[in-house]
Order: structure tokens, then sequence, then C-alpha cells
């Protein structure tokens, strides 16, 4: 069994409120659940309406598989124009951990 992770820190662009922020979040979180398969969801900078981090999980039987899942994943987030993309943590962890 293989589990990994990803935390984007994101610097959202004209956002003005939470409101408006959750408008920009919630659907790079939809998307990544409904075209990969992941968990996701905002996890830090809640109370700020500019910044976002958005956490992901995934567990597979095949280390190819989900390297590549991830891969998909950050180049979905970093490839929208509403978001700057500031950081990529990856976290992967195999049997042997």
């Amino acid at each position: 069994m293989y589990v990994g992770t990803l935390s984007f820190d994101l610097l959202l662009g004209d956002v003005h409120s939470l409101k408006e922020k959750r408008s920009v979040v919630r659907p790079i979180v939809a998307e990544l659940q409904r075209k990969y398969a992941v968990s996701a969801a905002e996890v830090d900078h809640t109370n700020l309406h500019r910044r976002a981090v958005i956490g992901l999980a995934m567990v597979s039987g095949d280390a190819g598989h989900l390297t590549d899942v991830l891969d998909r994943c950050e180049r979905l987030v970093a490839g929208r124009p509403e978001v700057e993309l500031l950081s990529v943590r990856r976290r992967f962890h195999g049997e042997d951990d």
C-alpha cells in the first residue's frame, strides 16, 4: 500500500472577501475530487482572504499510478489562472515506512 499527499500553498488573485475566496477554492477542490478520485480540502489559512492551502491524499496499491495521479493534480492546480502556486509539498509513504 502506498499513500501520497500534496499540499498546495496558493496566493489568490483579485479576491476581497472570504466569500469570494470560497468561490475560487471550492471549484478547484471539487475538480480534484471529481477528476482524480482523491480526498481534498482547504486545510490552512481559512481566515485569510488571499491565501489558501489545499491538501489532498490518495491511497494506491501501485506506486507508479500514485505518482502519475499526484503529478496530474499538481499540473491541474498550477494551470489555474486565478491562483498563483507559491509552493507544493509532496509526501510519499510506501510499505517500508
